[in-house]
């Protein structure tokens, strides 16, 4: 049973890895995978109001997605995708990622390759993922704008949506230990976290939300 407290401070940490960035057409759309099909559902819907003419869809497989998308997450994306009426002239797979950093640089990567010309680009995760991968692009793709996106959604319809409450919350604060630490490790660029919602992630930290931190505040990111 999660308490009434610890809903609380997850609330404010998810309202913090809010960007509340307003779409705007971009040259390129970005899904980076996770366990949740929303994300592709997200970029469909961007490709649909003319925000962008091109989604890549990257990412492998991870301890919480091996059993529900055994053939890779982007790949699942792009399957989605095609089922929704995307054209496969519009979807690029990058399917080795296996953290937001290399979500980043291998989509980068393929873009080049394909000799796509990219000065912007919307970023569309999970909500609670938004902040951690504006600020890992910063870092590692300069001279590109940045724009987030993810599914409309409020902390409690994502909850009843997963139907796993401990596991939100314990990704949303993994996803903030990192915005405290990754930045002195040169894997994105610093966002400050404010004092009210550093305090929410010490309660909930003590409460036991702490299967996706990284230990002791070091280590490879995933």
């Amino acid at each position: 049973m999660i308490s009434s407290q610890s809903r609380s401070d997850a609330q404010l940490v998810w309202d913090h890895h809010l960007m509340h960035h307003d779409p705007r057409p971009c040259s390129v759309a970005i899904g980076l995978g996770s366990h949740d099909l929303g994300v592709a559902d997200a970029a469909v819907d961007l490709y649909r109001r003319g925000m962008t003419p091109l989604i890549v869809f990257t990412g492998a497989t991870s301890r919480t997605t091996r059993a529900r998308m055994p053939r890779g997450e982007a790949v699942h994306y792009r399957e989605r995708a095609l089922e929704l009426g995307v054209p496969d002239r519009a979807v690029l797979t990058e399917p080795r990622a296996r953290n937001t950093g290399e979500n980043i640089s291998f989509s980068r990567a393929l873009l080049d390759e394909a000799g796509v010309t990219v000065s912007s680009a919307l970023l569309v995760s999970k909500p609670h993922e938004e902040r951690r991968v504006h600020a890992t692009a910063r870092r590692l793709w300069p001279g590109v704008e940045f724009v987030s996106a993810s599914a409309p959604v409020t902390f409690e319809e994502y909850l009843a949506s997963i139907q796993d409450d401990r596991m939100v919350i314990d990704m949303l604060v993994g996803a903030l230990q990192r915005l405290m630490i990754y930045p002195a490790q040169g894997f994105m660029a610093a966002d400050p976290v404010p004092d009210e919602v550093a305090a929410a992630y010490e309660r909930l930290h003590r409460a036991g939300f702490t299967s996706r931190l990284v230990e002791d505040g070091t280590g490879t990111p995933f």
